[in-house]
């Protein structure tokens, strides 16, 4: 009869799973799948502070062909913002632009550090300017935007060359399209940022909005139309319906790859209508 020495069957013993080993492989398998997803999410979410006029249009409402020949005369402008750094006013004037509109500020947490060579530049060569606000609703109230923005560019003169300031109130880049709020929350929140803007400037601030965002995020709420000017971001061959409320538009832009400077936009009549809305 064959012996069964002690330690004789280690070779069988050592193939075993071993109830710790295998929880901590099972535990660093799982983690390696997650790690890349994490990693994903981190990188396409921007920094905060690099939103800009019309950052989500391309990825909620696409692209559809270019402008068809208006039946007024339109006035060509531009939107720029930080991330295009200096820019060749000069070149843009040329071209035709005739007006422009300087990302000032985001949230309470940022100014454009380009601010000074972009506004001052475009108004230097004989352009309408103006600046906008980013509004982030779920940092501040719209009243402590609406300061932030006016103490830090956003300001406005009666000097003929300086629109009115304009709020961005659009896709969230940073997390929840509607920043979360319910769309009455939303639309107090954009009342608090107008009023104050006002109280402090004498101007009804423009709207900047995509109207898929307006109806989304404010319910398509239309008690903003009868005071503050509308630009509509669109990249097709007609700004297509418009948010309730507005019958026309005053500005609209129209892409995000025109030459020089890639957000342009048109105003919607000749170079004097752009004037008025600087005179108030």
């Amino acid at each position: 009869m064959p012996v069964h020495r002690p330690g004789s069957d280690r070779s069988a013993c050592s193939v075993r799973p071993r109830p710790l080993a295998a929880l901590v492989t099972a535990l660093l398998a799982a983690l390696s799948l997650t790690l890349p997803l994490t990693t994903a999410h981190a990188a396409s979410t921007p920094r905060r502070g690099s939103a800009h006029m019309g950052m989500g249009v391309l990825a909620h409402d696409g692209r559809a062909g270019t402008p068809t020949p208006a039946a007024v005369a339109q006035t060509e402008g531009v939107d720029v913002s930080g991330y295009q750094g200096n820019v060749a006013w000069s070149t843009l004037w040329n071209s035709g632009v005739r007006w422009a509109y300087t990302k000032a500020t985001e949230g309470t947490y940022y100014t454009n550090p380009y601010f000074a060579q972009q506004y001052n530049g475009s108004y230097n060569v004989g352009m309408i300017r103006g600046a906008y606000h980013f509004a982030t609703p779920d940092t501040t109230s719209g009243a402590t935007q609406a300061g932030y923005f006016v103490g830090h560019g956003g300001g406005w003169s009666k000097d003929g060359k300086t629109l009115p300031g304009a709020l961005d109130i659009e896709w969230n880049p940073y997390g929840a399209e509607c920043y979360g709020k319910s769309a009455s929350a939303m639309v107090s929140w954009i009342a608090d940022f107008l009023n104050t803007y006002k109280s402090l400037t004498g101007r009804d601030a423009v709207i900047y909005t995509a109207t898929s965002w307006w109806s989304d995020c404010t319910g398509n709420y239309g008690g903003f139309a009868a005071n503050n000017p509308l630009w509509i971001a669109r990249y097709a061959s007609a700004p297509g319906t418009l948010p309730a409320g507005w019958s026309y538009y005053t500005m609209w832009q129209y892409t995000s790859s025109g030459p020089t400077v890639g957000d342009h936009d048109t105003f919607n009549g000749a170079l004097d209508r752009v004037q008025a809305l600087a005179n108030g």
